[in-house]
């Protein structure tokens, strides 16, 4: 194997020794507390984070179908941290220590896998190929309680609606390759900069099929169901890496190499962004389950990534990039706040959090941080990230998407307070405190610590994001 090819993977065969690992060890593991494999799997992607800090970008040679270049490290970093605090999480949860604790692991490492090679693919197969790598194994794991009704119904909802939106985004490849005469996505975009109808037409219908991995209206059907029948550590990382990957492929197709022919893109980002904004702002107005809530939220926080991706330059793309790693602590801590309450409480509802502050203060604390950085207030990581979006949709003269945002961002406070309220001004149902296993303490502390960090102090992430983004104009 050449010397740069090997360098360029390296990531990829670390994550793959330590998925082989896992196998390997459940083949061979005895008893039915399987805790140590949670721990292998966990400490297997905290070394191959450590290693990713170590990996410098590899000059990519003419016409390579995989990349290690600024934005693929960037990228691959926050699927690991990501994927470090899910696991984290879920050393606690039955799925991930008892007989099937093996199975679920390799799953998830399978599509962490399928994450690296989608944000170093520069080839219309092997992205494809690492689509759906990242996401067979997430139809299985969002139905991995396989005794329980409304699991295998959501996943069986995501798994059809994917695999329709895979089959679009196959048939928009195919008349992108007819129309380019190669899978090269530098060969695609020299041809789209030609002005080529027949190529665009294959993006648009690949468009719709990236539009369903990263959960944007219409084509979010998915994410309520899959979302609150899930176990929550799961459904964490799910809400945020697979998305980050939909984001990074979206900046590979539509943007690297282009040029001035991606602002062609500008309405159809714009347009999708404002109807993913108001929809998910709305859905999430009545909901009482706060995972469907954070789920409609969720789909929110896609409108306004979307308006960074509307700004169609490189500050606008730096700024989705930050807005990812903000996301990523912000939603991660909440979903696994409500999941220290469902254990003690039996319950998902907005009620359960009665009283949160007079129980466990710090808790509530975690949470009421968690909130205010999803609701994009000062001086929290997600106000940050809502203002660099705003700011570069902004300079690309888009101020009614701009208005728009913010109106709704006013909107969504309503349901992130309303939370809020429950915890510090509604009396509780129960006294005592909310017992909290070590592990999922460590994980939402973690999550907190990111929130804090980077709305005190942004300017590392944003210049490592601007660092990244820039090439690819």
């Amino acid at each position: 194997m050449p010397p740069d090819l090997l360098r360029a993977g390296s990531l990829e065969i670390g994550l793959g020794l330590v998925l082989l690992a896992v196998f390997v060890l459940n083949l061979c593991a005895r008893g039915a507390d399987r805790r140590w494999l949670a721990l292998v799997a966990t400490a297997g992607v905290g070394a191959v984070g450590v290693l990713s800090l170590l990996v410098p970008p590899v000059p990519p040679a003419p016409g390579a179908m995989f990349v290690l270049d600024g934005l693929a490290i960037f990228a691959k970093r926050l699927f690991l941290c990501a994927t470090f605090v899910g696991l984290l999480a879920g050393l606690s949860q039955p799925a991930a220590t008892g007989r099937r604790a093996g199975e679920y692991h390799v799953l998830l490492l399978a599509s962490l896998l399928g994450m690296f090679v989608l944000a170093s693919a520069r080839d219309l197969i092997l992205l494809f190929v690492a689509f759906e790598l990242m996401s067979i194994p997430l139809y299985v794991l969002a139905g991995f309680a396989k005794r329980e009704a409304t699991a295998v119904e959501a996943a069986l909802k995501f798994f059809l609606v994917g695999s329709v939106s895979s089959a679009v985004m196959a048939y928009g490849l195919s008349f992108v390759y007819g129309a380019a005469g190669s899978t090269d996505l530098g060969r695609v975009a020299r041809a789209f900069a030609a002005g080529d109808p027949l190529l665009l037409l294959g993006l648009l219908a690949a468009f719709a099929g990236f539009a369903f991995k990263i959960a944007a209206f219409p084509f979010h059907m998915w994410v309520p169901d899959t979302y609150e029948a899930a176990s929550t550590p799961f459904v964490a990382w799910l809400s945020v890496a697979p998305k980050a990957a939909g984001f990074v492929a979206i900046f590979r197709v539509y943007f690297e190499g282009v040029g001035d022919a991606a602002r062609l893109w500008i309405p159809v980002a714009a347009g999708l962004a404002t109807l993913t904004i108001v929809a998910g702002n709305l859905m999430a107005l009545p909901q009482q389950n706060t995972k469907r809530l954070l789920a409609y939220s969720g789909i929110a926080h896609i409108g306004y990534m979307l308006v960074g991706v509307a700004a169609a330059s490189p500050m606008g793309t730096a700024m989705v990039l930050f807005y990812l790693v903000a996301y990523v602590f912000g939603n991660m801590g909440a979903f696994l706040v409500v999941e220290a309450l469902a254990r003690a409480e039996g319950s998902e509802a907005t009620a359960a959090f009665r009283g949160l502050a007079q129980r466990s203060p710090l808790l509530a604390l975690a949470m009421l941080l968690f909130l205010l950085s999803l609701g994009g207030i000062p001086f929290v990581a997600g106000f940050w990230a809502k203002l660099y979006v705003f700011w570069a949709a902004a300079a690309a003269g888009l101020y009614w998407l701009v208005l728009l945002g913010a109106v709704l961002t006013v909107v969504a406070l309503f349901y992130y307070l309303l939370v809020a309220r429950r915890m510090y001004i509604e009396p509780p149902e129960r006294s005592g405190r909310v017992p909290l296993p070590g592990t999922l303490a460590l994980a939402i502390l973690l999550c907190a610590v990111g929130v804090v960090v980077l709305g005190v102090y942004p300017k590392p992430v944003v210049m490592a994001a601007l660092r990244v983004a820039a090439p690819l104009f």
